[in-house]
């Protein structure tokens, strides 16, 4: 069996691992983005405590690599009587990996609004809540997001880690076929291009949405 034959028969299970994997990209991006722009507000906030607090979920989902985040979640739950899927774990733990890092995007983005904006608002009487919700974090949120473009194709990417906790995505998909065939390099190469064909045009959609908000600012 040449190598296109080998692709052609592994490619509906390679296919479905993909699927798990953009699954758990989509997942940790729906819910780690709006809990970024919380603890964005947090890290922001005038409240001391609340300010040290969230400062500390971001340091340490910073400073935590994604598979040690993995098995913290994977093996930490169970420990507290509970026991949920590894596909559940993996999402808790890229999720909170995604609101650590986007949170300080997000929070760049806050941070270069322009004063006039605000000061402008204000001389409107417009309540501060309402300055945050209409002027603040629109624009900020704009800003950001070419950041957050670039960082939805790194978690795509560290999806790739959750096979170490049996999530069936497409790297653990590929162990199985090598270790069953002894063809690692065929079929890992057909796992890296499968990534290419999507991190690829993600790139160039990234770059072309930066530069035009370069050019619209």
């Amino acid at each position: 069996m040449n190598t296109f034959e080998f692709w052609g028969d592994n490619f509906p299970q390679m296919l479905a691992g993909m699927g798990v994997s953009l699954q758990l990209t989509l997942g940790a991006l729906v819910m780690g983005i709006p809990l970024g722009l919380l603890l964005a507000l947090g890290v922001s906030s005038k409240l001391r405590l609340l300010r040290w607090v969230c400062l500390a979920l971001v340091e340490v989902g910073r400073g935590a690599p994604a598979l040690v985040v993995l098995y913290v979640v994977y093996y930490g739950l169970p420990v507290l009587k509970l026991s949920p899927e590894a596909m559940t774990c993996a999402y808790i733990g890229l999720t909170y990996t995604t609101c650590a890092y986007t949170s300080e995007y997000i929070r760049g983005g806050l941070k270069s609004v322009s004063p006039g904006s605000i000061e402008a608002a204000h001389a409107l009487a417009m309540p501060g809540l309402d300055v945050l919700r209409f002027i603040i974090i629109p624009q900020g949120l704009r800003v950001a997001i070419p950041s957050l473009m670039g960082f939805a194709i790194q978690i795509f990417q560290a999806t790739s880690l959750t096979y170490s906790i049996t999530v069936r995505e497409v790297t653990a998909v590929s162990y199985s076929v090598a270790s069953q065939t002894f063809r690692a390099l065929e079929i890992f190469t057909l796992a890296g291009i499968m990534y290419a064909i999507i991190t690829i045009p993600a790139s160039w959609l990234t770059n072309k949405v930066e530069q035009r908000l370069t050019l619209r600012h």
